[in-house]
């Protein structure tokens, strides 16, 4: 699948700012492809590092469809799903369904982990999905977070400091061109 080429550099700017700087959120608005370009980011970390990664979403369907985008993206990358009807860890990239994850007897056989990817990042600062990065870092101190989402605000005031340390490649809605390569993460009041 070819990237459109806001969708290319978003993706470039968000691959520099993991490696440069950490755990990075990557803001687009609806309709921009965050899916599509989350699928690029956890590819090219995954193709070029033999890395293992997670890729987290808070519902079924959209497990079912980032997964199948990101098999669009990558079509050489073996991927695996974490629901409640299957619980594989065994390919390079795993999907898997937050609350499924989140429970105690799932956390416990989370492997360790180079990147962690959080679709809807927004919800990150929840307690679910806290318990998954929390996990995950325990298992490996070194893994990335990046995660994607349109609303970076969250109603409840909880920032995403503590989890994203860099926002990196925001677009804006107007043309959802490029505006930003990399700043540090601020709560907007």
């Amino acid at each position: 699948m070819l990237l459109r080429p806001r969708q290319k550099q978003f993706v470039e700017r968000s691959v520099r700012a993991l490696r440069e700087h950490g755990n990075t959120l990557g803001v687009a608005p609806t309709g921009a492809g965050k899916t599509i370009m989350l699928s690029a980011v956890a590819g090219r970390i995954v193709a070029e590092t033999e890395a293992k990664a997670c890729v987290l979403a808070h519902r079924d369907e959209l497990t079912t469809q980032i997964r199948s985008k990101f098999g669009r993206v990558n079509s050489t990358i073996t991927t695996s799903v974490v629901d409640a009807r299957e619980k594989s860890w065994g390919a390079q990239v795993t999907f898997a369904m937050v609350p499924t994850l989140a429970r105690a007897g799932n956390l416990d056989q989370i492997p360790a982990l180079d990147l962690l990817v959080i679709d809807e990042a927004h919800h990150a600062a929840a307690d679910s999905y806290r318990r998954i990065i929390d996990t995950a870092l325990k298992r490996n101190p070194m893994c990335r977070i990046y995660g994607v989402t349109a609303t970076p605000n969250r109603g409840d005031k909880r920032g995403l400091r503590p989890v994203f340390s860099t926002s990196s490649a925001n677009m804006c809605s107007s043309r959802s061109r490029p505006i930003t390569s990399t700043a540090p993460f601020r709560r907007s009041t």
